[in-house]
């Protein structure tokens, strides 16, 4: 699924294409966390198709502000684009894609999340800049968002949980030779996403730890 308003609807497919080649039943849809539209169309299809949703992982994201340094130089755009993304968009696709989770024996949801969240969450006092403001406020309200959503189920069998999979060479703005590959970053999320019935909720892991 393709979970970003700037992804083209075209790039999952070939993605997909390869995965059925290798042996794995793979469909791309489109979705646009920016239309109720898309996220209603997604929904019907797998309703459809599978009558429910076992892991529901929200990776859409983007860093547009990796350079700035200060909250005063904020673009108010690319802030209102980052919470579109990463905080209102996964809010309102978990809602739309409730039924299907609660159909399913044991959902289970992945916020994909960062670390950079903790230059709000504590305060400031890393002795550094804030980077990414946007980038950072919007992960900081999505690990909130998660515990909202953790509590608001803790009487279903849907885990909630969001997990950040480390620096991860996906985002084309920063080069660091100490990034990981996407596949390596995955195994966390996929723990996450295949968490026990007595696995932990509303909380934010990193190297499947539980950051307090």
């Amino acid at each position: 699924m393709s979970s970003s308003p700037h992804a083209t609807s075209q790039r999952p497919k070939p993605l997909a294409e390869r995965l059925r080649e290798d042996g794995y039943a793979a469909t791309a849809l489109r979705l646009d966390l920016a239309d109720q539209a898309s996220m209603d169309e997604a929904g019907s299809y797998v309703t459809q198709t599978f009558g429910h949703l076992d892991a529901l992982v929200n990776n859409a994201s983007g860093m547009p502000d990796y350079r700035v340094l200060s909250a005063l130089d904020a673009d108010m755009d690319v802030v209102r684009s980052a919470l579109e993304v990463s905080v209102i968009g996964p809010w309102a696709l978990t809602q739309a894609l409730l039924p299907l989770l609660t159909a399913a024996p044991a959902a289970r949801i992945v916020n994909v999340s960062s670390l950079a969240a903790q230059q709000v969450a504590v305060g400031l006092d890393l002795g550094e800049p804030m980077r990414s403001p946007a980038y950072a406020m919007a992960k900081y309200l999505l690990n909130a968002l998660t515990g909202v959503l953790g509590r608001a189920l803790k009487d279903t069998p849907i885990l909630v949980n969001a997990v950040d999979p480390g620096n991860t060479a996906t985002h084309p703005e920063r080069v660091d030779e100490t990034d990981r590959p996407a596949v390596d970053s995955a195994n966390d999320i996929v723990w996450a996403a295949t968490l026990g019935a007595d696995g932990p909720t509303g909380q934010l892991f990193v190297d499947r730890k539980p950051v307090l």
